[in-house]
């Protein structure tokens, strides 16, 4: 059985205007280049969507743009998340009220909660909304690894559907993808990983790098889906270098220079994100250059 979220799927930015409000008209072209490029899908108000600064009216606001703008051409995700259940339940009610088609739940943070309070967690959200649920699972921001054990138990739940792996561990992604059953989707959260996930069993990717290279990284996962190993690993290093030049800096900083730099966006952030340091500036020019993105 397919898994319902198989592919690619671009954790897009959140464009904001010089005076830092969003910027809608920005937002509307974005996602036209990834329904043009044939993505299976956008997660919105994620990680790179600076979804910590966007809030109350506006986040909802800017989801029901998403969605608008999409007009069911692709699967528009909610990003969800907080370390405060029951705020983390408000907030997956409100996403699904604007007509998303999923939520990426995102692990609790900063207090460091146990599997069994994981559990519970992602348990609450899944109980309260019913739309197709990616356990988020990032410890390198969060302070905490959702394990093995926990994915697969809340495997168990009809909502749960897929995890987003960033724990950078390819000892656990096969785990989970061995662990987990061939209905149950796990996505790379690490683009220079994702051709490895792909090729060990796994569903697809939620890309960073696709909001600047939509078509290649979308080539090299479905390459690998279909068993094109020498396709999809030519694709997987034409991107490696943009992969790991978009995390020279904190995500989305790199990335939304570049798309700046392409004259896509307003180079603005929302503090405490801010402006590349010169030095890492350069050297995300020089890998935009070479891959021909820029002049």
């Amino acid at each position: 059985m397919t898994a319902f979220f198989t592919g690619t799927y671009t954790a897009i930015i959140t464009p904001f205007t010089a005076d830092l409000a969003v910027d809608y008209k920005a937002f509307d072209q974005l996602i036209d280049r990834q329904v043009k490029a044939g993505v299976e899908g956008i997660v919105v108000l994620g990680t790179t969507g600076e979804a910590p600064t966007v809030h109350g009216a506006e986040y909802e606001q800017v989801l029901r743009a998403a969605v608008a703008r999409v007009d069911g051409q692709i699967q528009v995700i909610a990003g969800v998340g907080g370390n405060d259940t029951a705020r983390t339940v408000e907030q997956a009610a409100v996403a699904a009220a604007t007509g998303v088609d999923g939520l990426l739940v995102t692990c609790p943070y900063y207090n460091k909660p146990t599997q069994k309070g994981l559990e519970a967690h992602y348990r609450a959200v899944a109980d309260a909304v019913e739309l197709p649920q990616i356990i988020y699972n990032i410890a390198g921001r969060t302070g905490v690894n959702i394990q093995t054990s926990t994915i697969a138990a809340l495997r168990a739940h009809p909502n749960i559907v897929a995890v987003k792996e960033a724990s950078e561990d390819l000892e656990q992604i096969m785990d989970v993808i061995h662990q987990t059953s061939d209905d149950f989707a796990v996505l790379s959260g690490s683009d220079s990983l994702t051709y490895s996930l792909v090729a060990l069993g796994g569903n697809g990717a939620i890309s960073t790098i696709s909001n600047l290279i939509p078509e290649r990284v979308k080539e090299m996962v479905d390459a690998g889906l279909r068993g094109d190993k020498s396709r999809s690993l030519e694709a997987h290093y034409q991107g490696l270098p943009l992969a790991r030049t978009c995390f020279i800096e904190s995500n989305p900083i790199p990335l939304k220079t570049a798309l700046a730099s392409m004259g896509l966006i307003s180079e603005s952030f929302r503090p405490p994100m801010c402006a590349m340091e010169p030095a890492n500036r350069e050297i995300m020019m020089d890998c935009l250059r070479e891959m021909g993105l820029i002049g």
